[in-house]
């Protein structure tokens, strides 16, 4: 089966500057697509490219089985929202919504009807003869978000368009996003370096890094299961301790650290032998924390070094016998929240399967 949209191994060079390296990804019709990644890893140069604003160096990229290289940027009908609104500040809100519209020169009674649906979709009814000026932030975003679904393309992507709003407005706009999403069923592909809004919004997330895509997944399974160290260090939150392979059988390590301590049965990425320097990943939510050691799984001991109550949850800063830092977020209502305290000598202790262990650069 062709897929919908495929981006074919796109690469993007200024000089001697890689800006991205064979980026390979499929998206289905209809899904909602995020690529995420600090700044300068190519997910917007991926995007414009999409977009047809760059020419990529190498690589191809194919709408329902056709490539859209040769075809300019204003005629792929493909919508776009950008961080900054870009609205025309002389014209009203309705002559904005509208400026795709006559382009296509569509007649006025069909562009009074989509304009009307556009804002209604956005829920800005009322505001055709609103200036731009006049509105806050939030409703301007909803304005080009409008514009840019007005003529009804198959393929909306949007660049970082919240990072401008204050958290309390993004995360409102965010919902209606999704509300939008689930209501037109266009497909979507979205740019955001935020892990907490991409993790809300997407079906799927592209994580990009140095150019290139390290993994693809769910939200879950980016999390549960993170593919290499840095998409394991960028979604989540995450505790690393440095250790050395002593043994490997099946995908399973054994790892050693100092002061003789050792755990077992932990997954590992990459192909590795005894002796090899390796990370052991631990997300601080799925590690337990108890005056003796735990009575299943691994197990090691350590001294608070501080204690923060943040209302549903403590997280307790602590440290291994050979000073390694390890953070531990423990529930309301665990027996220890709210009763440990600094300089306390307590285990941590989890189950192999909820660690990941990462050969170390």
């Amino acid at each position: 089966m062709t897929p919908y949209l495929h981006i074919n191994g796109i690469r993007k060079v200024y000089g001697d500057v890689v800006a991205t390296d064979h980026v390979e990804l499929t998206v289905a019709k209809g899904e909602f697509m995020t690529f995420l990644g600090p700044s300068g890893s190519g997910k917007s140069t991926t995007l414009y490219v999409l977009a047809g604003f760059q020419d990529p160096t190498a690589g191809d990229i194919r709408l329902n089985g056709q490539s859209i290289l040769a075809t300019p940027s204003h005629k792929r009908n493909i919508g776009m929202v950008f961080q900054r609104y870009t609205l025309f500040p002389h014209l009203s809100v309705g002559e904005n919504v509208a400026f795709p519209l006559r382009v296509r020169r569509m007649g006025q009674d069909e562009i009074a009807q989509k304009v009307k649906r556009a804002l209604k979709l956005v829920r800005l009814e009322g505001y055709e003869d609103r200036m731009p000026a006049k509105m806050s932030g939030g409703q301007q975003q909803r304005v080009a978000l409008a514009r840019a679904l007005v003529y009804d393309p198959p393929v909306l992507l949007m660049d970082e368009p919240l990072s401008a709003l204050d958290k309390k407005l993004r995360e409102e706009i965010q919902v209606e996003i999704r509300r939008i999403h689930q209501e037109t069923g266009v497909t979507i592909l979205y740019v955001t370096h935020d892990q907490e809004e991409a993790l809300r919004l997407s079906d799927r997330i592209a994580v990009f890094n140095r150019g290139k895509i390290e993994q693809v997944g769910t939200g879950p399974e980016l999390y549960a299961n993170p593919a290499t160290h840095f998409v394991a260090d960028f979604i989540g939150d995450s505790a690393f301790l440095a250790g050395e392979l002593s043994d490997v059988k099946n995908g399973q390590a054994a790892i050693r650290f100092p002061g003789g301590h050792q755990v077992v049965d932990v997954p590992i990425h990459g192909s590795a032998g005894a002796g090899q320097a390796v990370e052991l990943m631990l997300r601080p939510e799925r590690i337990e924390m108890s005056a003796t050691p735990g009575a299943v799984g691994a197990s090691l001991p350590v001294t608070v070094q501080d204690v923060a109550f943040l209302g549903n949850a403590t997280t307790v800063s602590a440290r291994t016998e050979w000073g390694a830092p390890l953070t531990v977020r423990l529930g309301f209502g665990h027996p220890l929240s709210g009763r440990a305290n600094r300089g306390d000598k307590l285990h941590v202790h989890w189950t192999p399967d909820t660690a990941h262990a990462f050969i170390r650069a």
